[in-house]
């Protein structure tokens, strides 16, 4: 499949979006640019931080060891942000997106890091902080 911001999928009818290099924060002064500035929301484990911009979308994600110490969960919270994005970024456009994970994910409550239960409580703090940058 090419590596275009909307495909047509023409056999199942539906549009895909992708998530290219161009939508996402590389570089540490792109962070901290955006980084400097207050959290435009909160939610029970993260911060989104927001900057107007002139470009199209694009999102940074900062999840840390102390707050998520195994691998698994990191990368699990990574996919579901990027995934939340991907699917809403042509309605952020004009935005650079920062989401931070800011308190510490609870093992006792959560024992494995693919459990549904967790996936589940993420996607939705996450959906509400990616509604919230849309909306504001």
């Amino acid at each position: 499949m090419r590596r275009l911001s909307r495909v047509e999928d023409s056999k199942m009818g539906i549009t895909l979006v992708s998530f290219p290099k161009t939508a996402r924060l590389r570089k540490t002064d792109e962070f901290s640019s955006v980084f400097r500035l207050r959290p435009c929301a909160r939610s029970a484990h993260f911060m989104l931080y927001r900057r107007p911009t002139q470009q199209a979308a694009r999102l940074g994600v900062v999840v840390g060891k102390k707050q998520a110490p195994r691998a698994v969960t990191r990368n699990l919270v990574k996919r579901l942000v990027r995934e939340a994005f991907r699917l809403r970024r042509l309605e952020l456009t004009g935005w650079d997106v920062l989401i931070r994970l800011s308190h510490k994910i609870d093992h006792e409550h959560f024992l494995s890091a693919g459990s549904v239960a967790l996936t589940q409580m993420l996607q939705e703090q996450i959906e509400y902080l990616v509604a919230h940058a849309v909306a504001c």
